[in-house]
């Protein structure tokens, strides 16, 4: 394992994930989440957002967590391991409240400076409705990658994945 990708829904740990694989391994960690927001919740374009992350794939190691199917393709042809939380959409919703309760007001270590955790009803409604759509567009994606994927389908799964590195 030199170059990991994790992805899943929004909510389902990924940046903690992240954070104890990089401490682990020794490999660098990098979030999606800081390569796509800019302060005061200002949305990078999709080409700002490649440009800055194409040469974060192109180094010999990694750990880039954060979903963001628009850039799926560059990471995917790199990694050498995909960790996938495909965990139940109300273990990832009642993570996602727990996040924002905890940050709220506050920027998450995982998110970049000036963009602090809130509410935001449309984001939660994405996050209920992923298994209509960005889930069945990531199986898609994922698919050719299979020999990749570690799939991993709970909390205690991961822990057990984890304990066994």
């Amino acid at each position: 394992m030199q170059r990991v990708m994790i992805i899943g829904p929004c909510g389902a740990g990924k940046s903690t994930l992240g954070f104890d694989l990089a401490q682990r391994t020794g490999l660098p960690l990098f979030h999606m989440d800081k390569l796509a927001w800019q302060p005061g919740w200002i949305d990078s374009s999709i080409d700002e957002v490649r440009e800055r992350l194409l040469p974060i794939v192109a180094q010999d190691c990694w750990i880039i967590e954060g979903h963001y199917g628009g850039t799926l393709a560059e990471r995917l042809e790199r990694a050498d391991t995909v960790l996938y939380l495909d965990y139940p959409i109300r273990i990832c919703l009642a993570r996602l409240l727990r996040r924002i309760w905890r940050w709220r007001g506050q920027s998450r270590p995982d998110m970049t400076e000036g963009c602090p955790e809130r509410l935001d009803l449309p984001f939660l409604w994405y996050v209920a409705r992923w298994n209509r759509g960005p889930r069945l567009r990531t199986e898609q994606r994922i698919a050719p990658f299979a020999d990749r994927i570690v799939r991993l389908r709970s909390p205690a799964e991961t822990a057990r994945w984890l304990a066994e590195i």
